[in-house]
């Protein structure tokens, strides 16, 4: 049975489309499903990034023409996550782009100091 899966899977992916035979309407369709798919693969691969890191994780990335920023990841959002920066700032960054931020010894990204008044 696992063999006879494992072949119609392999005839599956090599089926081919003659684009050249199909109507208007089923090239549109066909470019919506392509879409569809190439969006959902980009946001699988956004989810799996995200999950290398943790909310309070302290996270820095490299912004075009910019110093680095460091922050605390504070939000999961669709494509991105949220980072604020040590003097407040708030960025939605795509998860590729970011990376552990290296902290003093003894410092936990979960660690944030408060200054009393």
């Amino acid at each position: 049975m696992l063999r006879k899966s494992q072949g119609l899977q392999k005839n599956l992916s090599l089926m081919k489309i003659d684009i050249d035979r199909l109507s208007e309407a089923e090239l549109i369709d066909l470019n919506h499903r392509i879409v569809e798919r190439l969006r959902f693969l980009s946001q699988m691969r956004a989810h799996v990034q995200m999950l290398e890191f943790k909310i309070g994780d302290r996270v820095s990335f490299e912004p075009d023409g910019r110093p680095t920023v460091t922050g605390l990841l504070t939000r999961y959002n669709r494509k991105s996550v949220t980072i604020v920066t040590d003097d407040g700032h708030r960025w939605n960054v795509s998860p590729h782009l970011i990376r552990r931020a290296d902290t003093a010894k003894g410092e936990s990204g979960n660690i944030i100091p408060l200054n009393r008044q």
